[in-house]
């Protein structure tokens, strides 16, 4: 059983001086998609969303499960969950949270009806008939989630998942408002109607300008809550929110221009981070249609990717080369060195070269290929050094195409695409957020590739009640896309930002980098510091 504990909140250390006014701007990259946890797609939805509602578990700044609405939670098989709800959780219109609010939200998550991106989270999570729910074979009321009464939650998973409560903090599992959707419609995520559950709410949006929140005064941690205002800030490109923050505008970026690493360093001292993240960059391949169709194609172009460039000179802010896609560090993953790793670049390319032969592509006859990447200075840099590696070793013509990121996120879900940029940072940290992505009927699963015996792989792994057993089945998933190439896996994250001294609370080692502002401050700084 898990005991009840403190609530996570800012944790202020003694003598901490409080600056008059606690509002804060924070960056995030893209205008959300949306702000109904349901109709997350990245990051950008999600920074919003952890502020406005609250799950069953939250994180602490370094990654562990600690207490969300449930104070605590146990399971006698890890297969059949009961979550004892707080009795002081809130919505921001002053009602209680109850566990019959979970119970509508998870069967609305998987309803095919609500066409949510993130559906498949459920069946991931293991929750009783998710998948069959989302294939539209059940109904949501078949899902395997029954609220006791008012404050005990009964989750019923078909098969044992021993982290289940790390997963209940993921975005999608989050709480919606029944009676205010039922009213407002679509609606209901604007200004004015928005009703959450966290320790903030909604009281402007100016799209694509900004998303201003307030203190939620029926949060029940808000004692602890510190930050009055919280402004989030879409600014896509790098320099622009670098040159905002220098200027004082913003007061943490959620990156900086790669080029201007080592100048920061030096001219903003203890204000430069990048500490590792669990995420993967990307490249996905179209495998239902066109050139890419075609594995050894596919092989040939992840190949003859000097991954090393790109991590340590195109880039050069700590990343390391990713040759797999789940990323060094992930709980329960001991990697095994793969074919790419163990051949020099040169080899590779040689390799490459025959592929493409193979494959009917040569001088006489040249790939021609498009790379679709979303609006963004690093993208568009490492599309252009990828795509005169393409040209130099393989003689392929790429046109690059850049996208904003709702028009991007249409030709993603369409497949108009040969070569796609994307990335993954962890749900939740355990191998299966990355490599469930490429199971057939994952809304995640870009390139559209199809391998059962992956499938059954992956299924087996959830199944495993030994980690060397699961980690086996984890090396042979790496295995498998290693040799298919649905995507070309190139480097691992680091989560580089820029975070001004008079922000304290900022959980830069949460290896997801889930930063709750309810967890930091403004500190008074003396009046010669500052940005």
């Amino acid at each position: 059983m898990m005991p009840a504990a403190i609530g996570l909140a800012a944790t202020l250390p003694p003598g901490a001086h409080l600056a008059a006014r606690q509002e804060i701007v924070r960056q995030i990259k893209d205008e959300p998609a949306s702000l109904d946890p349901a109709q997350a797609v990245g990051l950008p939805e999600m920074q919003v969303i952890r502020d406005l509602f609250e799950g069953l578990t939250n994180q602490d700044s370094v990654g562990n499960i600690v207490p969300g609405v449930a104070e605590r939670w146990q399971s006698n098989d890890n297969k059949t969950w009961i979550f004892t709800l707080r009795r002081d959780a809130r919505w921001s219109d002053g009602k209680p949270v109850t566990a019959d609010d979970f119970v509508y939200s998870w069967q609305r998550l998987v309803d095919p009806a609500q066409r949510s991106p993130f559906a498949w989270f459920a069946a991931l999570a293991g929750i009783e008939n998710a998948a069959a729910i989302t294939r539209g074979e059940k109904p949501p009321s078949a899902l395997g989630v029954t609220a006791i009464d008012a404050w005990h939650l009964k989750v019923t998973l078909d098969h044992p998942v021993a982290w289940f409560p790390s997963l209940v903090a993921n975005v999608c599992l989050f709480p919606v408002p029944r009676d205010v959707i039922r009213t407002a419609r679509n609606q209901w995520t604007q200004p004015g109607h928005l009703v959450g559950n966290g320790a903030y709410r909604l009281q402007q949006r100016v799209v694509n300008e900004k998303i201003v929140l307030v203190r939620d005064q029926n949060y029940w941690d808000n004692a602890h809550t510190v930050l009055n205002k919280v402004t989030f800030v879409p600014v896509n490109e790098e320099s622009a929110a670098t040159q905002r923050y220098r200027a004082g505008n913003i007061d943490i970026t959620e990156s900086f221009p790669k080029n201007m690493y080592h100048l920061l360093k030096k001219e903003l001292p203890g204000q430069v981070y990048t500490p590792m993240q669990l995420g993967t960059y990307y490249y996905a391949f179209n495998t239902r249609k066109g050139p890419t169709a075609d594995v050894r194609v596919r092989r040939a172009l992840s190949w003859s990717i000097d991954r090393q460039v790109i991590a340590y000179k195109v880039l050069g802010t700590g990343e390391k080369p990713a040759w797999g896609f789940t990323p060094y560090g992930t709980q329960g993953f001991h990697p095994q060195p793969l074919y790419i790793q163990q051949h020099t670049q040169q080899e590779l390319n040689a390799q490459a070269k025959s592929l493409l032969a193979s494959a009917g592509y040569g001088p006489g006859r040249p790939l021609h290929l498009t790379l679709l990447y979303n609006t963004a200075e690093v993208h568009q840099k490492i599309a252009i050094a990828i795509a005169s590696m393409w040209k130099k070793n393989l003689g392929v013509d790429v046109t690059l195409q850049n996208q904003e990121w709702k028009t991007y996120l249409d030709s993603r879900n369409q497949g108009n695409f040969d070569v796609i940029r994307a990335s993954w940072v962890a749900d939740y940290n355990e191998p299966s957020t990355f490599l469930a992505l490429l199971t057939r009927g994952n809304s995640g699963n870009i390139s559209g590739f199809s391998n059962p015996q992956y499938d059954a792989l992956l299924a087996r792994a959830a199944r495993e009640r030994s980690a060397a057993a699961r980690n086996s089945d984890y090396n042979q998933a790496e295995q498998m896309i290693a040799d298919d190439v649905p995507i070309a896996p190139i480097y691992q994250y680091t989560n580089a930002r820029l975070i001004s001294p008079r922000v304290k609370g900022y959980p830069i080692n949460n290896p997801e980098d889930v930063a709750y502002s309810r967890e930091m401050w403004i500190e008074q700084l003396p009046e010669k510091s500052g940005h």
